[in-house]
């Protein structure tokens, strides 16, 4: 199946990311290479931008898009979470700018045999790396009732996460599950009808919260934003999209931490517990895609776009003047 996925606000990641044509950039979720190629095409001779993707159908279609400009972008097959380590192996240190496309891909979505969607029958797989050992079938049939109930109930804040849970072991303890049809079916069992007919497919907040555990989606997310941000030169910016409020809330709350970490009591006339501010903040609210791209793009109805600015210091002695990532 060819790669498709259209990437979202991407002339408002282009707009507020500040690109320096000779600056240092990340993508840590390539995908297709859409917002990628928008940042290569604005990069001189002396830029250069890391593309990471977990999964590799992605970083296959990404080299082909972005092959015009491969002196001056290099593709990685890793998870985001190790952008520490994948820039220090290149001897970077600083970067200008690091952008996130959070959520799965169109691409992935509308292949059955990845077993993302609750529309089409397919193998119970949901990995976007497919050389994780762990996939939705190990999941639902091997971690125990409490442990499901808990991942519906907070991956895909499903109200009737108790329901579904149980019943996915009565089922398991007959046959074990294998195939997305076998868990729609359980899914519809569970919920009542009056109910189903409730805010869209009763199947997608079940979909959501197996695929989040699988990918380990809002762990990596948390684990990896201070770092990111650590990551960041002087005035270097970090853009995150979002397409659910899990991600979201993640990205806001650590954006805020960052932009004001004193933890001094509210009536402390002045700051004694030492903690700086990392940065900025650019968007107090969340930048939402336009009218004509939602109409021309369903799936971009619920994205959202954060940034935060590191924060201007002094250059330090033996730090490149021209406002690029340091490369040691």
């Amino acid at each position: 199946m060819e790669f498709k996925h259209e990437s979202v606000l991407i002339n408002e990641v282009i707009d507020n990311m500040n690109i320096r044509p000779d600056g240092i950039y990340v993508d840590g979720t390539l995908g297709g290479g859409g917002h990628s190629f928008r940042i290569a095409e604005r990069l001189t001779e002396g830029g250069r931008l890391i593309g990471i993707d977990q999964d590799m159908d992605a970083i296959r279609a990404a080299s082909k898009h972005l092959s015009v400009y491969r002196d001056r972008v290099e593709l990685v097959h890793d998870n985001y979470e190790d952008i520490g380590s994948i820039l220090q192996e290149r001897g970077i240190r600083k970067v200008n700018g690091i952008l996130l496309d959070l959520g799965v891909s169109s691409y992935q979505l509308d292949n059955p045999e990845r077993g993302f969607s609750y529309q089409q029958d397919a193998p119970l797989d949901m990995r976007m790396d497919q050389s994780n050992p762990l996939d939705a079938a190990k999941i639902l049939n091997e971690w125990p009732e409490e442990e499901l109930t808990r991942i519906l109930r907070e991956y895909g804040e499903e109200r009737y996460a108790s329901a579904i849970a149980r019943n996915i072991v009565r089922q398991r303890e007959r046959k074990p599950l294998s195939r997305t049809s076998e868990l729609v079916e359980i899914v519809r069992r569970s919920i009542p009808m009056k109910m189903q007919e409730k805010g869209g497919n009763p199947c997608k907040r079940t979909f959501q919260a197996v695929r989040i555990a699988c990918n380990r989606e809002l762990e990596v997310l948390s684990d990896s934003l201070d770092t990111m941000i650590d990551l960041l030169a002087p005035e270097g910016r970090i853009a995150i999209i979002t397409f659910q409020s899990l991600e979201d809330r993640i990205v806001k709350t650590a954006f805020r931490k960052n932009e004001n970490p004193c933890i001094c009591p509210p009536e402390f006339p002045v700051c004694v517990c030492g903690r700086k501010s990392k940065g900025t903040v650019i968007t107090r609210k969340a930048i939402a895609p336009s009218a004509a791209e939602v109409e021309h793009n369903r799936r971009a109805s619920s994205a959202k776009l954060r940034i935060f600015e590191k924060t201007k210091e002094p250059v330090p002695t033996g730090w490149p003047t021209q406002g690029r990532g340091e490369v040691s």
